[in-house]
């Protein structure tokens, strides 16, 4: 069984750049796996953003909702696969009005399956502030942090980053000194 990576933080935390060196020190053919839609000219830009600081160096694959099946179909040509982020998924399935508990199962599912393929999965840790005030705001926040903690019992390595900073939760402290040359991005 592939060993896989949960990286929890705050939005601009340094989570994705360290995500992507993670990603390059797994494997020779990585795959982006966004979840993100470029809904409005400020999202288009953030996804262009990402994807220039990228350089060519990931495959790049979008998929807002089917996220377990494009995981399994990407694990047949692909070694290390870096999802973009849990908490936009769950917000595009909650838009969708799809199974949201029914999906995360099923994506635990994939992960255990998976054989040679080590999948690098980014969220947002949106449980530290204040309570919401509204009901749908509360329930994302409740979703959220369920989703993380089944991963979590999934992933052999967690992670939080704060300030570019990764904190080990579980598993192994990353190996810093073998992050590939280029830009870090958030």
């Amino acid at each position: 069984m592939s060993e896989h990576v949960l990286v929890l933080g705050g939005a601009r935390s340094g989570k994705t750049g360290f995500a992507e060196r993670l990603a390059m020190r797994a494997g020779d053919r990585p795959l982006y796996l966004a979840t993100a839609e470029a809904l409005d000219a400020e999202m288009k830009e953030r996804v262009a953003t990402h994807q220039r600081t990228r350089h060519g160096r990931f495959d790049t694959l979008e998929e807002p909702l089917a996220l377990a099946e494009a995981i399994e179909r990407a694990a047949m040509s692909h070694d290390a696969i870096l999802v973009d982020c849990l908490t936009l998924w769950l917000s595009n399935l909650l838009g969708a009005g799809r199974d949201v508990a029914g999906a995360v199962e099923g994506l635990g599912r994939t992960l255990s399956g998976l054989q040679d393929t080590r999948v690098i999965l980014v969220s947002n840790e949106v449980g530290l502030g204040i309570v919401p005030d509204n009901a749908l705001a509360r329930s994302f926040r409740d979703l959220a942090g369920s989703t993380h903690q089944r991963l979590a019992e999934i992933c052999t390595d967690v992670y939080f980053v704060a300030a570019g900073l990764p904190l080990t939760l579980k598993g192994r402290r990353p190996e810093e000194s073998q992050e590939p040359e280029g830009p870090h991005s958030a």
